[in-house]
């Protein structure tokens, strides 16, 4: 069971497939990555695109009802790439798809430029709502970037990782590739996923990832993101590892 949780295959959402076409020839690269289960998470909110959960959950059966057709074998799941948008936590029992629906994971897509100042604050209150925030490719986020304790304390305080494959095998330059090297290091990645738009232009990858991170570090770290992949699926709760500060006076203090 290989699940991908952060993609765009459903078709005329987004910026992902505009035909049916082309997202039943995603949907089978995804397969040709051994993936069994998509978690379908067109953008919601992000200042172009407006996606609503009836709308998602329509187009996912949609979708694998036309997969199963073709006999492409891979189980479609609804869910949603969740701006940090103003009113969140107005909507998050309302209009708001946990992964899976799984009632417990919901996948938080920062901006590219800057940090919201209450982004703790809301993360700590979707947390009290009872759901687990997975922060999307923290790679493409500028301030965190260049402070990378700022992503520990996020993790410290109960938010989970997703890093994108094609950041980790370089597709997306050297730059972002040694980012997210240096946070599987400090255990600060539980998930790795696609985030594929095209069978082409952005195609899964997650098949190279596994393969990469078996090479450089270990199969067991593989086996941590396939299994908290799974828990996400099942709505169960990931034995995430300890997360390791970049601030040397704190590990210090912590480990002797």
């Amino acid at each position: 069971m290989i699940v991908d949780i952060h993609n765009h295959v459903l078709p005329g959402l987004d910026d992902g497939p505009e035909s049916l076409e082309e997202a039943i020839l995603l949907a089978a690269n995804a397969v040709a990555n051994g993936v069994t289960h998509i978690i379908a998470t067109p953008h919601h909110r992000n200042g172009k695109f407006t996606n609503s959960s009836n709308v998602i959950k329509e187009n996912v059966v949609n979708l694998y009802r036309e997969l199963s057709k073709k006999n492409i074998r891979v189980k479609i799941l609804p869910g949603q790439e969740i701006y940090l948008y103003k009113n969140i936590l107005d909507d998050i029992d309302v209009d708001l798809i946990s992964l899976a629906n799984s009632r417990k994971y919901l996948l938080i897509e920062l901006p590219r430029n800057y940090l919201p100042t209450d982004t703790f604050e809301v993360l700590y209150r979707i947390q009290l709502r009872g759901y687990i925030p997975i922060i999307a490719h923290p790679e493409k986020n500028s301030v965190l970037r260049k402070d990378n304790q700022k992503l520990y304390e996020l993790v410290s305080k109960g938010a989970l990782i997703q890093i994108t494959a094609a950041s980790l095998v370089g597709v997306h330059g050297r730059s972002l590739k040694r980012y997210t090297k240096i946070l599987i290091k400090h255990n600060l990645v539980h998930f790795i996923s696609s985030d594929a738009h095209h069978y082409k232009k952005r195609p899964f990858l997650l098949k190279d990832a596994y393969q990469y991170v078996g090479k450089k570090y270990s199969e067991n770290l593989v086996a941590y993101f396939i299994e908290n992949a799974k828990h996400v699926v099942f709505g169960t709760d990931i034995q995430a590892l300890q997360p390791i500060s970049f601030n040397k006076v704190y590990k210090l203090i912590s480990y002797s």
